[in-house]
């Protein structure tokens, strides 16, 4: 009998747990070194998220718009096709966001993953990240604090290609005089994120 017809037979007598079997794969993946980019799902107040994260920190944060399959397409373009559901990888994230919707995180403390921005876009959201739980600017001024207060539209363009919202807050950048701007998922979310931080009344 040839080591197939062995192994099939082992297969039929035992019953294999697909859950167990998934978890030791993505646990070998991981530790021999070929998953590039982890990401799982979080539940939260405004919906499904879906977070990635690469040995080097969080790349990306999915908003309840963007399916988790085309978070996970899309990172496999433009990262690596070693894309991967590993839940375990992102459990520090998803603590974070967690304690950040129950209003009791107000500063994320995680490794960040820049490598989907570039040149002023990256800048941008550099500054951005620095704007305190509960204050807001404007795009001027985020336009300006990224070297070119001239650069409203592109400093604009580059919170509308956050690929990290929440954790990188774009929700705190708003016109000048308070309107609310743009947001990537929806003028009702960025409010209630204002909300939540105390940034509107």
């Amino acid at each position: 009998m040839n080591g197939n017809g062995e192994l099939e037979r082992a297969l039929r007598s035992r019953p294999v747990d697909a859950a167990k079997a998934m978890t030791r794969f993505r646990e070998r993946a991981a530790s021999e070194g070929l998953l590039d980019v982890a990401y799982a799902t979080v539940d939260s107040p405004l919906g499904t998220l879906t977070v990635a994260a690469t040995p080097r920190g969080l790349v990306a944060l999915g908003l309840p718009n963007r399916a988790p399959e085309d978070v996970a397409q899309d990172l496999a373009s433009r990262i690596s096709p070693r894309v991967l559901e590993a839940p375990a990888r992102l459990d520090p994230v998803r603590r974070e966001l967690d304690l950040y919707f129950a209003g009791e995180l107000h500063d994320f403390d995680l490794p960040l993953d820049w490598q989907l921005s570039r040149g002023f876009r990256l800048e941008v959201l550099r500054q951005t990240v620095r704007i305190p739980y509960g204050s807001t600017l404007s795009y001027k001024q985020i336009a300006a604090r990224a070297g070119s207060e001239r650069a409203v539209r592109a400093a604009g363009s580059a919170l509308g290609a956050n690929p990290i919202p929440i954790v990188v807050p774009c929700h705190r950048v708003l016109r000048t005089g308070g309107a609310l701007g743009g947001y990537g998922g929806g003028l009702p979310m960025k409010e209630s994120l204002l909300r939540l931080e105390g940034a509107l009344d």
